[in-house]
């Protein structure tokens, strides 16, 4: 592996906006001198993005990702993985076509972390939806990148300079939260947290606090009985592992003190908790990452923005933050810190 460590991106639903950050990031100098990246994904995708964004990069499609080195400045490194018709590739309109090549870009670039042949992936939004009609049932990235690394324990976290958030439960109907939130599931994710918190900041003992699930935490029992029961129990056992866990919190004052740093991260119950206040402040630089695979992947933190696509205006921000995550971790791990 180079010196420089090689990234995979993926390119995300290739109808999306995906393609266009892509090549955006691409054209700040940063990225060079961070790593050598490899976009996974469509070459005429790519083109045409290409023309939407007026840029004037090149392509350069590779047999083998290792091959991405010796890549001229002023082209992109690409490794292509499908060739999709035009009618494929309108914009908002992913086909059955397009929902199967956005899996095998993802399950590409994670075999090739799992194989060690590149150092981390980041990943461009996708249309699950369109992903799923193509036979692939999984509710998002997160669920297929853990099925593919043989991971049951995993976390969604989303994080910016002020806020780390992750998630209990993830992509689920609100009302099935509740009958998810158990003693061990939340354990499991303050655990994994920790862990991930740790590395990301390099604090020896990162502060968390746990949210409640309820209003005002249950009220003593008025509102809910999962604090008492599940979330409680969690966080004391959490404390038992030396694990600095605070909590449960109400979810309607604290993110006033966490966004001020008085906590590392966060641990919500459902997405929209912990998604909400993290997107207020970090919507152009949030990231993405997966705690707990053996791989690295890092991603975007919004989704296809179709009412984008094809303008050229969807921002690269947090493309470049999750490249910068990316490269990060991997440095951590290169020196066995991860």
């Amino acid at each position: 592996m180079p010196e420089k460590p090689l990234i995979a991106i993926t390119m995300g639903d290739p109808c999306a906006v995906g393609p266009e950050i892509i090549v955006k990031a691409w054209g700040r100098p940063e990225v060079a001198a961070l790593c050598t990246p490899l976009v996974v994904g469509d070459r005429l995708a790519l083109e045409r993005a290409l023309q939407v964004c007026g840029s004037r990069l090149g392509i350069v499609e590779l047999a083998e990702p290792e091959e991405a080195c010796r890549v001229p400045d002023g082209a992109i490194a690409l490794l292509p993985l499908s060739r999709l018709p035009e009618e494929d590739l309108r914009y908002g309109r992913p086909t059955l076509a397009a929902g199967e090549a956005v899996y095998r870009y993802i399950c590409t670039a994670a075999r090739l972390c799992l194989a060690g042949r590149v150092a981390a992936m980041v990943t461009a939004p996708i249309n699950k939806e369109a992903m799923n009609r193509a036979g692939h049932d999984f509710h998002g990235h997160t669920e297929l990148l853990a099925e593919l690394c043989g991971v049951d324990d995993y976390v969604m976290m989303l994080a910016g300079d002020l806020l780390r958030v992750s998630l209990v439960t993830i992509h689920e109907a609100l009302r099935d939260v509740p009958a998810l939130i158990s003693r061990e599931r939340v354990l499991t994710t303050i655990r994994i947290t920790a862990a991930g918190v740790r590395r990301l900041t390099g604090k020896a003992s990162p502060r968390l606090a746990v949210l409640a699930l309820n209003p005002h935490c249950g009220e003593g029992g008025m509102f809910g009985n999962e604090e008492q029961e599940s979330i409680a129990p969690a966080i004391e056992a959490a404390k038992q592992e030396g694990i600095d866990a605070m909590g449960p919190l109400s979810a309607d004052t604290l993110f006033y003190f966490a966004q001020q740093g008085e906590y590392d991260g966060v641990v919500a119950m459902y997405h929209d908790q912990g998604l909400i206040p993290l997107k207020m402040l970090h919507f152009d630089d949030g990231v993405n990452v997966t705690l707990g695979l053996p791989i690295i992947r890092t991603s975007v933190d919004h989704g296809t923005a179709y009412d984008l696509a094809g303008t050229g205006r969807a921002s690269e921000k947090s493309l470049l933050a999750a490249i910068r995550m990316a490269v990060g971790m991997a440095a951590g791990a290169k020196d066995g810190l991860m």
